[in-house]
């Protein structure tokens, strides 16, 4: 158990690590040796973990996605607005977000599977928008694969604007910009007055995960 945990921190060490440097220098310039200099671990450590600079990459790209679901909401629009206004909040706060993000928008990534979080993305969105129809919560002209494909494009230019802007400083004023713009040609009215697509919302949504994976961890200690 003891050596699990070992191995355990040691990734996570190193994809950390990995994280700030693809973030720094991009996928092109970014190198081994100075992904092992950042995590302080031993070539045959990365090596047993992450066989190349691709795998590494990859594992930043899968990393950023490993976080708690949006708890259920009875209202679906809802959901989807928690769950893109959540992704925005953690660009700003988590180097591991901000890395998969930059590498998955990197052109200069050759070589690199970029498309993995896009789909995952859309997916996501698209799983949203058909329970949100279901329960007619959606304008009858709007096709969910289309409105998710347009939704995260959109956000993916909004987030490289605002990064190249003020390194995501404006980042959650642009997205609930984007939300007032997009979802009034999605949702019907009366779900739009009901909903919460705030500046705030993100650390609102941060916050309410993190107390519920310390309801998780407490209850499994007891």
């Amino acid at each position: 158990m003891v050596r699990q945990e070992r191995a355990v921190h040691t990734r996570r060490t190193i994809l950390s690590a990995a994280a700030k440097v693809f973030e720094g220098r991009g996928y092109q310039a970014a190198t081994i040796s100075e992904i092992l200099t950042t995590a302080g671990v031993t070539k045959g450590a990365l090596y047993f973990h992450f066989p190349s600079k691709e795998h590494l990459a990859q594992g930043v790209l899968h990393e950023q996605d490993q976080w708690l679901p949006i708890p259920e909401r009875a209202c679906k629009v809802q959901e989807l607005i928690d769950t893109v206004v959540l992704h925005a909040y953690r660009l700003q706060t988590d180097s591991m977000v901000r890395a998969g993000v930059r590498l998955s928008l990197d052109q200069q990534a050759h070589g690199l599977d970029r498309s993995g979080p896009f789909a995952r993305w859309a997916e996501i969105v698209r799983d949203l928008l058909e329970k949100a129809r279901a329960q007619g919560e959606l304008l009858p002209n709007v096709v969910p694969d289309e409105t998710a494909d347009a939704m995260v494009g959109a956000f993916a230019g909004v987030q490289a604007m605002s990064q190249a802007v003020c390194d995501y400083q404006d980042l959650l004023r642009r997205i609930s910009h984007l939300l007032r713009h997009i979802l009034p040609s999605v949702a019907v009215p009366s779900v739009l007055a009901s909903v919460d697509f705030s500046e705030s919302r993100g650390e609102t949504i941060s916050t309410e995960l993190r107390t519920l994976m310390a309801e998780e961890r407490t209850a499994a200690v007891g």
